[in-house]
């Protein structure tokens, strides 16, 4: 509800007194604030293999990826979290969000310049009015300029709160594309070595199928089959070739992705390829519903934004009440270098006092855009906080869907290899059909595939779940509003980068991710 005029009079008169008994003492006017208490569930409805954490591991570590034991895998998320690009301008952008503080908080001090300025004139002498003037005269001037703006109002103190809170919100931005990365780079290598799995399936595929047209040649020269057989082996094995170049196709792609992220050339980055595909499934602890607001980089993203809305609306209530401004000007000036005595000083001191009394509502019309805006931060507060649960119970239901059908499927293509080996050997011995035979290979080639692109999805769906989860980062990650500022007021050094704090880091020298002609090691 958007307080009237009235209310905000006696806002005013309350101020004022408590003004007039602590001297300069500044009255803010931002409704109080407090983050939304939202009423969440007590436990997850989702099933997965996730441990229910005790206290002393209740979270995820900032390095979950280690989890999967995969040697090369560590080594590129190393590589991206120090230098891919995106997470650099991140950490950039945080950093001139500091300055805007200093930039704000400036407001609050006094501010003081010299001036200095010589002339040397010339009039005509045939101007009117001469009466003996000298035609040409020499003027310096030298002085000094001191402003100040007491902010009883608090006006330019939530200016200052707003952007420590600005600058909290740009960390919390990092973190979320720190974390997004290095989930998009474990998502795109799981699916290249999905890729390296289903490749070498094709080329086991392919072997045996060279071996089966081989079988069928012979049988065709004996007459023990007709040339549709022939034509039929010679069909599968070609259509599974190609099936093969298709699956190539797509890991270069993915390879290419990787390379990227890793702040690599795509032409001199390569990753070899690994028939094997065995990741280790990560247990994944996760805690009570409620510790996901302090685990989530976006939703403190979004709840800090909320916080600077509040902000604005004190910002807009301050615009009903009168600005004060003082001003000190003082100085030398006289005709040559005779500056320094009193007979030629000057000096101007005063006070300005601004209140607005028609505006045609502009003012209030300002307050209630700001009421708005605070309640459209909390709206998007709480379906940002909604889609974070959705994700986990998405991630968790996965899961633990995955790991099912996944084992069900190992089992499957045990089955289908025996079925395959048994209706060939039938097939040599004249008792089976080839028709028999290539449904079985079929079968065999498409339940192998189908197994590896599902367990592909199954730690794809480990992925999502830590990133859902905050992928180990806490709250307390964030700087303070303190520690926000970048520089003292009388601090003149160390301007290029400023002091770093809490988990955001940046490059001291970012000339040294220019060369991209460096690869990965061919090593794992």
């Amino acid at each position: 509800m958007i307080p009237s005029f009235s209310r905000l009079r006696r806002t005013g008169l309350v101020c004022g007194t408590a003004l007039s008994l602590l001297g300069l003492s500044a009255c803010d006017l931002a409704p109080g604030y407090k983050a939304p208490n939202l009423v969440v569930p007590a436990s997850w409805q989702g099933q997965a293999p996730f441990a229910v954490a005790i206290p002393a591991d209740t979270a995820l570590p900032t390095n979950w990826w280690t989890m999967f034991q995969d040697p090369l895998l560590n080594d590129l998320e190393a590589r991206a979290t120090s230098d891919n690009g995106d997470i650099q301008a991140a950490a950039e952008r945080f950093i001139q969000a500091r300055a805007l503080v200093v930039a704000a908080r400036s407001e609050l001090l006094p501010h003081v310049s010299l001036e200095a300025g010589a002339s040397d004139n010339k009039q005509s002498a045939d101007r009117l009015f001469r009466n003996g003037a000298t035609l040409t005269q020499t003027e310096e001037e030298y002085g000094g300029l001191a402003s100040w703006e007491p902010d009883f109002w608090s006006s330019i103190r939530n200016r200052v709160r707003e952007q420590k809170q600005f600058a909290q919100q740009r960390a919390a931005d990092f973190a979320m594309a720190r974390l997004s990365t290095q989930a998009e780079l474990a998502r795109d290598y799981i699916q290249l070595r999905g890729y390296d799995a289903q490749d070498a399936i094709y080329a086991q595929s392919i072997g045996y199928y060279e071996r089966a047209v081989h079988i069928t040649e012979n049988q065709v020269q004996n007459q023990a089959a007709p040339r549709l057989d022939l034509a039929r082996a010679q069909a599968q094995l070609y259509t599974t070739q190609a099936a093969r170049l298709d699956i190539q196709a797509a890991r270069q792609v993915t390879e290419h992705a990787i390379a990227v992220l890793t702040n690599s050339s795509p032409s001199s980055f390569h990753i070899p390829a690994s028939p094997q595909f065995h990741f280790v499934q990560p247990t994944i602890p996760t805690d009570v519903p409620s510790t996901l607001l302090q685990r989530r980089p976006d939703i403190a993203s979004s709840e800090r934004e909320m916080a600077q809305a509040n902000r604005e609306i004190g910002i807009a209530r301050a615009a009903f009440y009168p600005h004060i401004a003082l001003r000190l000007n003082g100085g030398f000036s006289a005709n040559g270098f005779d500056l320094a005595n009193l007979a030629n000083s000057l000096w101007t001191y005063g006070a300005t006092l601004d209140m607005p009394l028609f505006d045609g509502g502009l003012r209030r019309a300002e307050l209630q855009r700001t009421w708005s805006a605070y309640r459209e931060t909390r709206d998007d507060y709480r379906m940002k906080v909604l889609s974070a649960f959705r994700e986990v119970e998405d991630g968790l239901s996965l899961t633990e869907r995955l790991t099912k059908e996944n084992a069900a499927l190992e089992q499957a293509v045990k089955a289908n290899l025996a079925t395959q080996n048994m209706t060939m050997t039938l097939y040599q011995g004249g008792v089976g059909t080839y028709l028999e035979a290539i449904f079985s290979q079929e079968n065999t080639l498409e339940s192998r595939i189908h197994q590896v692109e599902i367990a592909t999805r199954l730690y794809h769906a480990d992925v999502d779940l830590i990133r859902s989860l905050g992928g180990g980062w806490t709250i307390r990650d964030l700087p303070t509003m303190d520690q926000t500022l970048s520089i003292t007021p009388l601090q003149y050094n160390n301007l290029h980068h400023p002091k770093p704090v809490g988990d955001v880091t940046t490059s001291q020298h970012p000339e040294q991710f220019e060369n991209l002609t460096t690869g990965l090691p061919a090593t794992r």
